[in-house]
């Protein structure tokens, strides 16, 4: 999570973002995600890849029903939210100062019933992965997370560890600099990637991903 400093009436095309909470509707429930710029920066508004990631998912292109799914970088936690009320066993994880916001966003938009389909938990890439199952997802989720690239090779490393030679990675990314394709490019070194939709509104790519298999020496 990045800590980005907040300034008042900043580019209107950014005022939706100091919004105390932005509204949605996704897998027939209504949803109302709080934001709060100014306390917790990038990590607490709702960004467009979120936004198209959750259009994706529900298209049913991945299966979620009975799955189990992990969200990195979660921030408001709209995409694990949704992934929960599409059937998932949602792991929904940010770094410590976002947990609270985060899990209070989570318990307010699930129903009573699907309440014990998410969880809320640390995650800062690179560190600590012991505490989550090798290759125990079916389904790992990312909406707008390639962006610092201090964190590519961290955020490689958990996704090489969470998944096995079957698990869906999911990235909803806007391309904004060449860096973020430069992540792309280390990730195809690992995992075989396609671009499966794309939002032209919102200029936003939805990739999906597969650990490619290991080669082996002749």
């Amino acid at each position: 999570m990045a800590l980005v400093p907040y300034v008042e009436n900043s580019l209107p095309a950014l005022s939706k973002l100091h919004n105390t909470s932005a509204q949605f509707r996704f897998a027939n429930h209504d949803l109302r995600l709080a934001q709060d710029w100014k306390k917790h920066g990038v990590a607490a508004v709702v960004w467009d890849a979120a936004v198209v990631m959750c259009m994706y998912l529900e298209l049913g292109k991945v299966e979620l029903n009975g799955k189990g799914a992990i969200e990195l970088g979660a921030g408001t936690g709209l995409v694990g939210i949704v992934a929960a009320l599409l059937g998932a066993k949602v792991t929904i994880t940010d770094r410590e100062p976002a947990l609270d916001f985060l899990s209070a966003n989570v318990k307010a938009n699930l129903p009573p019933e699907s309440q014990g389909s998410a969880v809320v938990s640390e995650l800062t890439w690179g560190e600590g992965l012991e505490r989550y199952p090798a290759g125990g997802f079916d389904v790992v989720l990312g909406a707008d997370i390639v962006y610092l690239e201090d964190t590519f090779v961290p955020l490689l490393r958990t996704l090489e560890h969470l998944c096995s030679d079957t698990t869906v990675v999911l990235l909803a990314c806007k391309i904004r600099y060449k860096r973020d394709t430069n992540f792309l490019s280390m990730m195809k070194q690992r995992f075989r990637v396609e671009e499966v939709y794309y939002d032209k509104q919102r200029d936003i790519h939805v990739y999906k991903s597969w650990k490619l298999p290991p080669t082996r020496d002749l």
